[in-house]
């Protein structure tokens, strides 16, 4: 059968015989693959009331343990955004009641963002179901082959110098 990325390599094969196209059809599947995989996550995270990078925050900060908190700049850095939507993003959480602006204890002019018990409820309550709604995305692949993919996709990252969460 094949896919969508086959049709555009035979036109390309076709019109430049003399290019060899692999990675142009892996980067091709990749980011097709991400695509769809964007748009499934971003119709569960609507069900549930949220958008994608509300969902990352708040998982984001539900994986930092207890006290379930990060400053600004730590969710700046987790979430690849300027320093303007991460405040835009936090405001928009905070009006939902998801997470709160507090004051530390010893600096009182650092503030760290901290999920409220209604976030903390939302993104475990969401946890199990995301991940079985990834799984169900990938479930095409079979154990070895998901070995294979994990792999071969941490070896790509990790030549391209992703190996610390920024």
């Amino acid at each position: 059968m094949g896919d969508a990325m086959d049709a555009i390599l035979e036109q390309w094969a076709r019109e430049r015989p003399d290019l060899d196209l692999w990675a142009m059809g892996a980067n091709g599947r990749i980011a097709r693959l991400r695509h769809r995989l964007q748009q499934a996550n971003h119709e569960f995270y609507r069900q549930h009331g949220l958008e994608n990078h509300e969902f990352d925050m708040l998982a984001t900060l539900r994986r930092s343990g207890e006290p379930y908190a990060l400053t600004p700049g730590a969710l700046l850095k987790a979430s690849l955004v300027t320093s303007g939507a991460i405040t835009n993003r936090i405001d928009k959480l905070e009006a939902k009641g998801l997470v709160e602006r507090v004051r530390d204890g010893s600096d009182r002019r650092s503030v760290r963002i901290r999920l409220t018990p209604r976030g903390l409820d939302l993104i475990d309550g969401l946890m199990g179901p995301h991940v079985d709604n990834v799984a169900r995305m990938l479930s095409a692949l079979s154990p070895e082959q998901r070995e294979q993919f994990d792999t071969a996709l941490r070896v790509l990252l990790e030549s391209l110098d992703d190996t610390t969460i920024r």
